[in-house]
C-alpha cells in the first residue's frame, strides 16, 4: 500500500514524457550493445581481415537504424500514448478537484482504446455522487441557511455600523453601515484587512487591552474613535466574544520584535456617527432657548406695566370697595406673577439638565486627545497631547470640533499653529487647555470665533451652543513664559479604574478568518490560507517601455478561497497620451472615455493599498507587472508582492506543449467568458480570478500545497514565462 511519502515521492519524479523518452535511450543502448557485441564475436572468429571493414559499416548502419526506429518510437508514443495520457489525468484531475463539468474530450486520445470510456464512467459516478451528497447536505442546511440570510438581511438594515475582528485586529465581518463610516480613506474596508486602515489604533487597543485584563468575557467598553483621516469622529462600543489560541509550554516564545503577541479573543465593536446626533440635539437645545429668550422678553414687560397699574390692595375692607377694573389689574398681576415664576422654574430646570449631561455619555481622555490630534493634523496643525487617565462626562465630537476649530482660527490668525493639549482632573470635574506659545488671543476675537457655526453646513449649531449645553464657558489665559491657553472646564471627570464598567448595505463576513493563523512566512503558508488580489490592465499598446501607459486596471479579492462579489476594484485611467485606434479596436477604450479619469500615479497609488498584505495573480504577469513596476518611482511606493501567474500555473498542470492563451484556459476549465466582457479589465480578471479558483485544488492534488512548492515548481518552466517574484523559494 503506498503512503503518503510514497506518492509524494511519484510526483515530484520525472514527468510521463521523459520516462518513455528515457526508456526509448536505454533501448537503443541495449540494442547498440547487442550489435556491438554480435560484431565483437563475428571479428574473433574470422580471420580474413578484409571482411572487418564490412562488418563496422553494417554496425553504423544497424546503430543509425536503430536510433532512427527508437527515435520513431518514442515520437509515436510521445504522440499517441504520453501526450494523451497527461491530457487525460489533468482532465480527471480537473473533475475531481477543479468540479469542472462535462465527459472528457480528448480526439487525440483515440490509441487508448477502452481508457477513456473507463474515465468517463468514473467521471459519471463522481458525479453522481457529487449530486447526492449536495442535495442530502443542501436539505440538512436548509434551515441553517435560511436563518443566516434572515440574520444577513437584518445586520445589513441595522442603522449603526458592526465590525467583528479577530484578536489581531483582522476583519472577518463588516455591514454596508460601516463601509460607509470607514470607507473615506482610499480603500473601502475588506475582509481580512487590519482595521487600522480605516480607524486611529490608540483608542481600540486601549478598550481591547482594558477588557482583556479584566478576564471577563460579559465585560464591554464604550469608546471614541476616529477614522484615519480625521474627518470623521465615531462613537463606539466594543465586547469580546471567543477566546484567545490555548497556549502550550513553548508558545509565547522565540517571537521577533517585529512579530505580534500571541493572538487573543476576537471583539464585536459597533460604530455610530455621533455628527447627526449632535446636530439634532444642538437644534433641539438651540430652539429651547429662543423659546425661552423669546418669551422671557415680553413677560418682563408686561409685568414691568402692571406693576406701575396696579393699585396696591392692603385690606378686606379695600378689597369690597375695589372697582371692576382695579380687580381686573390684580387679577392680571397675579396671573403674570405665576408666569413669570413658572418661567424661571422651566428655565432654571433646564440648566440644571444641561449642567448635569443627560445626553452626554463618559468619553476616555486618551480617546478625545487622539481625536483632537486627528483633526488638527489634517488641517496642516502640530499638535502634542497630554492627558491623565480620565473619563469626561461630554460629547466628544462637539468637544473635538469646538477645540479643532478654534486651533484653525488662531492659525489663520497668524497666531500660532503649534499647539498642545492639556487635560487635568479639577475638582470634581476637568480641565481642557489648549495652550500655544505667542501672541494672546483678544476676548473680541473669541467672541467672535464662538459665534461661528460648530461644523459647515449647520448654521443653527455654534460653538457658543456648544458650551452652554455642556454648562460650562471659555476664556482666555496667561500661563507665564509667553504662553497663553484657551481654558475649557468639564463639570463631570472621575479616574479610570482598572475594570472597565457598562456606560450607559450588505453584509460580508468569513468567521473561519478569526482562528486564522498567520504567523508563518508566505513561502510557508498552504495556498487556501493566503489571500489573493487578481487583476488585470488594458493598455495604450504592448510596449511600457516605450512609453505605453495603463487605460483601465481592474482587480477583484480572494479570501480563504472564495472571490468576495463586493471587494472590486475598477476604473479607467488617463494615460496622458493618446489611445491609438488599434488598441481601442481591441478593449474599445477611447480618448473620450478617460479624459476625466485620473491619472496613472493616483489610481496606482489606491491599487497599491487595495492589493496590500495579498499576492498578486495576473494572467501573464509579466506583461502587466512591467507596467506597475515603471510608475515606482513616481508614486513612491514598491510593488514588491507574491505573485503567481495562471500561465505558469496552466504550464504546470497541463505541460508547455499546451495552448496557454486564457481563452484557452477558461474553456479547457469550463469558464464561460461573455463576449462583451473580453478584453475588459475586469472581465478578465474575474474570469482570471475563476480559473485560479479552480486551478488551487488541482494543484493540491498533485501534492503542490504551499505558495514555496508551487514557485519551485513553476521556476522549472521559466523558458515558457519569466516568473516576476522576487522572494526566493
Amino acid at each position: 500500500m503506498a503512503g503518503p511519502l510514497q506518492t509524494a515521492g511519484l510526483r515530484g519524479g520525472l514527468s510521463l514524457r521523459l520516462r518513455l523518452l528515457a526508456l526509448c535511450a536505454f533501448a537503443w543502448l541495449g540494442v547498440m550493445g547487442a550489435v556491438l557485441l554480435g560484431l565483437w564475436f563475428g571479428v574473433r572468429h574470422l580471420d580474413a581481415p578484409e571482411a572487418w571493414t564490412a562488418l563496422i559499416r553494417s554496425g553504423f548502419v544497424s546503430g543509425f537504424a536503430s536510433l532512427g526506429a527508437m527515435a520513431w518510437l518514442w515520437v509515436t508514443l510521445d504522440a499517441r500514448l504520453a501526450r494523451p495520457l497527461v491530457s487525460v489525468s489533468v482532465a480527471m484531475r480537473a473533475r475531481a478537484h477543479g468540479n469542472v463539468p462535462g465527459p472528457l474530450a480528448l480526439p487525440d486520445a483515440v490509441f487508448l482504446g477502452d481508457v477513456i470510456p473507463a474515465a468517463d464512467d468514473l467521471i459519471a459516478v463522481l458525479g453522481k455522487t457529487r449530486l447526492a451528497l449536495s442535495d442530502a447536505v443542501r436539505l440538512e442546511t436548509g434551515r441553517l441557511s435560511d436563518g443566516n440570510a434572515r440574520l444577513e438581511a437584518l445586520l445589513a438594515d441595522v442603522p449603526v455600523g458592526v465590525l467583528m475582528c479577530s484578536g489581531d485586529h483582522l476583519l472577518a465581518f463588516y455591514n454596508a453601515q460601516s463601509v460607509e463610516l470607514m470607507g473615506a480613506g482610499i480603500s473601502a474596508p475588506g475582509l481580512d484587512r487590519r482595521l487600522f486602515d480605516y480607524l486611529r489604533e490608540g483608542p481600540i487597543r486601549h478598550a481591547y487591552a482594558r477588557l482583556v485584563a479584566t478576564g471577563d468575557r460579559d465585560a464591554a467598553s464604550s469608546l471614541l474613535c476616529t477614522t484615519l483621516d480625521g474627518g470623521r469622529v465615531l462613537s463606539a462600543r466594543m465586547r469580546l466574544h471567543g477566546a484567545g489560541p490555548d497556549k502550550g509550554p513553548d508558545k509565547g516564545q522565540d517571537k521577533g520584535p517585529d512579530k505580534e503577541q500571541d493572538k487573543g479573543p476576537g471583539y464585536v465593536l459597533t460604530l455610530t456617527d455621533v455628527t447627526r446626533e449632535m446636530v439634532v440635539h444642538a437644534r433641539r437645545e438651540a430652539f429651547l432657548a429662543e423659546v425661552f429668550d423669546r418669551i422671557r422678553r415680553p413677560v418682563a414687560t408686561l409685568s414691568t406695566l402692571l406693576q406701575a397699574r396696579t393699585v396696591p390692595v392692603s385690606g378686606p375692607e379695600q378689597q369690597v370697595a375695589e372697582g371692576p377694573t382695579a380687580r381686573l389689574d390684580r387679577v392680571m398681576a397675579e396671573e403674570v406673577a405665576l408666569l413669570v415664576q413658572t418661567l424661571a422654574d422651566l428655565s432654571g430646570r433646564r440648566e440644571a439638565e444641561g449642567k448635569e449631561g443627560l445626553h452626554l455619555q463618559m468619553a476616555r481622555a486618551s480617546d478625545l486627545g487622539d481625536g483632537l490630534r486627528a483633526r488638527m493634523e489634517a488641517d496642516g496643525l502640530s499638535v502634542t497631547v497630554m492627558t491623565q487617565d480620565l473619563y469626561l462626562r461630554c460629547n466628544g465630537f462637539e468637544v473635538i470640533a469646538l477645540l479643532s476649530g478654534l486651533a484653525e482660527d488662531m492659525a489663520h490668525s497668524d497666531l500660532s499653529r503649534a499647539f498642545e493639549v492639556v487635560m487635568e482632573e479639577d475638582g470634581a470635574g476637568a480641565m481642557i487647555r489648549l495652550v500655544w506659545k505667542g501672541a494672546p488671543l483678544a476676548m473680541a476675537d473669541l467672541t467672535q470665533w464662538l459665534a461661528k457655526p460648530l461644523e459647515p453646513g449647520f448654521a443653527d449649531v455654534t460653538r457658543q451652543s456648544v458650551l452652554a449645553v455642556h454648562g460650562t464657558e471659555l476664556w482666555p489665559e496667561s500661563v507665564g513664559e509667553g504662553r497663553h491657553a484657551l481654558c475649557l472646564p468639564i463639570l463631570h471627570a472621575r479616574r479610570a479604574v482598572s475594570r472597565p464598567g457598562e456606560i450607559s448595505p450588505a453584509v460580508v463576513y468569513d468567521f473561519d478568518l478569526l482562528s486564522k493563523d498567520r504567523g508563518a512566512a508566505v513561502q510557508d503558508r498552504p495556498l487556501a490560507d493566503l489571500t489573493y488580489v487578481v487583476f488585470d490592465t488594458e493598455t495604450t499598446g504592448l510596449l511600457p517601455a516605450k512609453g505605453d501607459e495603463i487605460v483601465q486596471i481592474a482587480a477583484v479579492r480572494i479570501v480563504n478561497g472564495r472571490r468576495i462579489e463586493g471587494e472590486v476594484f475598477d476604473t479607467l485611467v488617463n494615460p496622458g497620451r493618446p489611445i491609438p485606434a488599434a488598441s481601442t479596436a481591441v478593449h474599445g477604450i477611447t480618448d473620450a472615455m478617460v479624459q476625466d479619469a485620473p491619472g496613472v500615479d493616483m489610481v496606482l497609488r489606491r491599487f497599491h493599498k487595495f492589493a496590500e498584505g495579498a499576492v498578486l495573480v495576473a494572467h501573464n504577469a509579466p506583461f502587466d507587472m512591467a507596467f506597475l513596476r515603471r510608475a515606482e518611482a513616481g508614486i513612491g511606493l514598491r510593488f514588491d508582492h507574491p505573485i503567481l501567474d495562471t500561465v505558469l500555473l496552466s504550464a504546470m498542470l497541463y505541460g508547455q506543449h499546451e495552448v496557454h492563451s486564457l481563452d484557452a484556459l477558461t474553456q479547457r476549465l469550463g469558464i464561460a467568458i461573455p463576449e462583451e466582457a473580453r478584453h475588459t479589465a475586469i472581465g478578465d480578471t474575474i474570469a482570471t480570478a475563476d480559473a485560479f479558483l479552480k486551478l488551487v485544488p488541482m494543484l493540491r492534488g498533485r501534492g503542490l500545497t504551499t505558495f514555496g512548492a508551487v514557485l519551485s515548481e513553476a521556476r522549472r518552466h521559466g523558458r515558457l514565462i519569466k516568473d516576476m517574484n522576487t522572494i526566493s523559494s
